[in-house]
């Protein structure tokens, strides 16, 4: 019988781990503005062979996550909505998230927004609307950079330090357009008040003329799982009425911190083992990223 960790056996799974991540990168082109590929120019983009190509392509069409259309090309298939109506109907994160939301937006007039780190992006998986006087454009679905929003911003404050200082050293001018810093301490410095303050709060962001408010929700780990926040129509609000609106976001985010916590919900194992930070005033354990 041969042995599981035989070089044969490792190859194999090396060959079928490389084919699993091209055929991902696949999935990937159809993120952004375009949506329609022919064989031919995901070839071009790619370097597959045809052969290669096709087989892909095929194993995905049948799994119904990409669909081929007369004269447009290959596009996303229908398991795509369908499994995003799965997740609005039982991912425990936007179960544990929704009540809570839909009784912070019935307090303060407002679009509350559920946020989960996605790669090195932030990405909006539900929303509760609670006025219609404007629109956010932080819409479910749509993917926003660790740098920009409160949602976003207090996500990156409690990410591990290797994947801080990776995002610095890769746009240092993105870091300091954003107003984090010209070096990557002070980028650490302004992520470590975020993380003693227990939220982060900014202006016309993402949305002109608004102003969100977010805390971090952490899993049953203490890794940041998202954030929760709430976005209100004004960009000028008083300093009492700011911290009002963000003791009403820490405690929901909190209430969903538990309940994840009581559910087993976990993220990701962190990039290296947490380490203590010198305060933690939310009252809910942290890791420490930088």
């Amino acid at each position: 019988m041969q042995d599981c960790g035989s070089p044969r056996q490792q190859r194999r799974t090396r060959i079928a781990v490389n084919s699993l991540e091209r055929m991902i990168v696949i999935l990937d082109l159809f993120e952004g503005q375009r949506l329609e590929w022919t064989m031919e120019e995901m070839q071009a983009r790619l370097g597959y062979t045809r052969s290669t190509l096709y087989r892909y392509l095929k194993v995905l069409t049948d799994a119904g996550l990409l669909t081929s259309l007369p004269d447009v090309g290959y596009t996303l298939g229908p398991r795509i909505a369908e499994l995003d109506y799965q997740m609005r109907e039982r991912d425990p994160l936007i179960s544990a998230s929704r009540p809570v939301m839909a009784e912070l937006v019935e307090e303060i007039a407002g679009i509350a927004l559920l946020c989960r780190r996605y790669r090195d992006r932030v990405l909006c998986v539900h929303q509760e609307q609670g006025t219609a006087s404007f629109h956010s454009n932080y819409e479910r679905g749509l993917a926003r950079p660790l740098l920009q929003g409160a949602a976003s911003r207090i996500i990156l404050a409690h990410m591990a330090s290797p994947a801080v200082r990776k995002l610095y050293e890769a746009d240092p001018a993105a870091v300091r357009d954003a107003g984090l810093g010209a070096s990557l301490n002070e980028l650490r410095a302004h992520l470590r008040t975020m993380r003693q303050t227990g939220w982060d709060a900014t202006v016309s962001q993402v949305t002109r003329g608004v102003t969100g408010v977010a805390a971090p929700i952490f899993d049953r780990r203490d890794n940041v799982l998202g954030s929760l926040s709430v976005t209100i129509g004004e960009d000028h609000v008083s300093r009492e009425r700011l911290e009002f609106i963000a003791d009403r976001v820490v405690l929901c985010a909190r209430i969903v911190t538990k309940t994840i916590a009581r559910t087993g919900q976990a993220a990701p194992l962190p990039e290296r083992p947490p380490r203590p930070d010198a305060e933690a005033p939310r009252g809910v354990k942290q890791e420490t990223p930088s």
